[in-house]
């Protein structure tokens, strides 16, 4: 199952056209977008943090902790999983753990950063990057450390934001050389530095779409015209569920009720439904207790 979700992503990026992975962030999440039928889906690092420990993606989740949730969602989703693995948690051979581990969850990719530890998200300031040099010998390991060659390996830089994105080109011309898959400038801050970034780079490239972050969200045409071949909206539905549950939080705190809420709610039935309910009643019907 996960070695054909591999391969179908890696035919999908050979293949003309946007590929756009939308982020998910628990199993609520992943088992909803699971059913729209979108050739990836993209484990925020950001949103799975928030979402499973309640804090900031500063380099306070660990290997542990994250593959953890590489299992869960690759182990339920019928779409090939992008999954955040941070800078790789260690040394070269923390790296090839991790490749290993996210490989046996079952992500079809796994995207790393050339940032210091802790690493910070890449749409906040003081981000701080290791020596091009290191980063390459952990790509290098990254590849020779994977067993299925359509297991993908991002490599994204953050050197835009404190060294500019002449040294953001500079290190992902390196990382290509070493043998990744996908390449990923983060935080690109106009829509001139993106077509600087397509122009310069042949390798597939990956754009960030935050919402109010750093880089322009831009359309699937102009991501197409600059060269994108990725596009991930990682806290698009996170934002989303935030706000709405912050209206139905007020709303309660306003009438102690539900009876006169005016925030639009997803049907309950239908929640039943996406969770599984229907399996559990047939199991039960199937194998009923007689007496």
């Amino acid at each position: 199952m996960n070695e054909t979700l591999r391969a179908k992503l890696r035919q999908r990026l050979d293949q003309p056209g946007l590929v756009v992975a939308p982020g998910v962030f628990d199993m609520v999440s992943l088992r909803l977008a699971d059913t729209f039928g979108f050739d990836a889906l993209y484990m925020t690092g950001y949103g799975t943090v928030a979402s499973h420990m309640g804090l900031p993606d500063a380099g306070l989740a660990t290997y542990s902790d994250m593959v953890g949730r590489v299992t869960a969602m690759a182990g339920m989703a019928k779409t090939p999983l992008i999954a955040d693995a941070d800078t790789g948690y260690g040394g070269l051979l923390n790296m090839r753990h991790t490749i290993r581990g996210y490989e046996a969850a079952g992500a079809s990719a796994i995207q790393l950063e050339d940032q210091e530890f802790p690493k910070k998200c890449g749409h906040t300031p003081g981000r701080r990057v290791i020596p091009i040099e290191d980063m390459v010998r952990k790509i290098q390991v990254a590849v020779d450390s994977r067993t299925d060659p359509n297991f993908l390996i991002i490599a994204r830089t953050d050197a835009r934001t404190t060294l500019g994105l002449d040294e953001a080109l500079r290190r992902a011309e390196a990382y290509a050389r070493a043998g990744a898959d996908i390449l990923f400038v983060e935080s690109p801050e106009s829509e001139e530095e993106m077509r600087q970034i397509g122009k310069s780079l042949d390798v597939p490239l990956l754009a960030n779409m935050v919402e109010r972050g750093r880089t322009p969200v831009l359309s699937r045409a102009e991501l197409e015209s600059i060269g994108y071949k990725l596009a991930i909206f990682p806290v698009t539905a996170l934002l989303a569920s935030v706000h709405a549950m912050q209206s139905v939080y007020q709303e309660f705190q306003t009438q102690v009720s539900s009876n006169k809420g005016h925030t639009e709610l997803y049907d309950f039935a239908d929640l039943t439904k996406l969770m599984g309910f229907e399996d559990i009643w047939g199991f039960e019907k199937r194998y009923a207790e007689t007496k």
